[in-house]
């Protein structure tokens, strides 16, 4: 099993080192683990930004793989914070370090942070899903570096609306996304912080892995997308049956940027 969405102390939410949340993988029987640390750089409009030091982070690789790259695979990755306007910012930092595995994920959106920012506060729950998702298609657009968009439909976390907007309402918008993302040999992470959220599904919801397979998707990612070392490779195993349940048959690992497919029947 792998789990390609794991934060360490460098990002700015978590806090465990790398070698302890690897020891656990371990533990865990995982074969594969990809760190992959926040970099969202203007997420409230007005120049603000949450980093880290990559030279420190790439440090610490290299010493978690010495220490235990005979027992897992240890893979450098790192979350984009994508936004249309400062995609040039991180076209620098993927050509500068050697990452092996980028996810572009949208954390604010036309200039606003969506989690504690003013966005909800003057959008229609219908305005907010449709900002949302433009903003990510110019973002795939622009063939932004990423190798998979994160927690696609994560916009229904937050708003405090009563439920979810349908796929129906957003479908086109999303088809769009996925047409232009398929060709560029990019993927989607099957996120399961839905679950912890109590939202009774991963990122994305089932009906949206079925219309990206419908598209031509193939290449998905798994990833429990956690800050602490108890969410590592939280519900893998059941989001792997429904893949399979929905007529999966790979899932994705990356190494330098390339994707690995792993058969998901002899995973199970």
């Amino acid at each position: 099993m792998f789990d390609f969405h794991v934060h360490t102390h460098h990002s700015f939410d978590a806090s465990h080192p790398a070698n302890e949340l690897v020891e656990k993988a371990i533990q865990l029987g995982l074969t594969h683990i990809c760190l992959t640390d926040h970099i969202d750089y203007d997420y409230d409009g007005k120049g603000s930004k949450f980093s880290f030091s990559y030279q420190q982070f790439f440090d610490e690789i290299t010493r978690v793989r010495q220490m235990y790259g005979n027992q897992i695979h240890i893979l450098a990755g790192v979350e984009f914070g994508m936004q249309p306007h400062i995609i040039q910012e991180y076209v620098d930092d993927a050509d500068q370090w050697p990452f092996d595995y980028i996810i572009g994920s949208l954390h604010s959106v036309k200039k606003t942070d969506i989690y504690t920012g003013p966005y909800f506060k003057t959008r229609t729950q219908q305005q907010a899903y449709i900002d949302y998702f433009d903003d990510m298609l110019q973002v795939v657009k622009a063939d932004a570096p990423f190798n998979a968009l994160g927690h696609f439909d994560m916009i229904k976390r937050y708003g405090s609306f009563d439920s979810p907007l349908p796929l129906k309402d957003y479908q086109e918008m999303a088809t769009t996304i996925f047409k232009t993302l398929i060709p560029q040999g990019k993927g989607i992470e099957v996120n399961t912080s839905g679950y912890r959220y109590d939202l009774g599904d991963a990122h994305p919801s089932v009906d949206i892995l079925k219309l990206y397979r419908e598209c031509g998707g193939e290449i998905v990612v798994l990833g429990s997308d956690s800050h602490t070392m108890s969410e590592i490779a939280y519900k893998l195993s059941d989001v792997l049956v429904s893949l399979h349940d929905l007529g999966y048959q790979y899932v994705s690992t990356f190494k330098n940027r390339q994707p690995e497919f792993h058969k998901i029947e002899k995973l199970l």
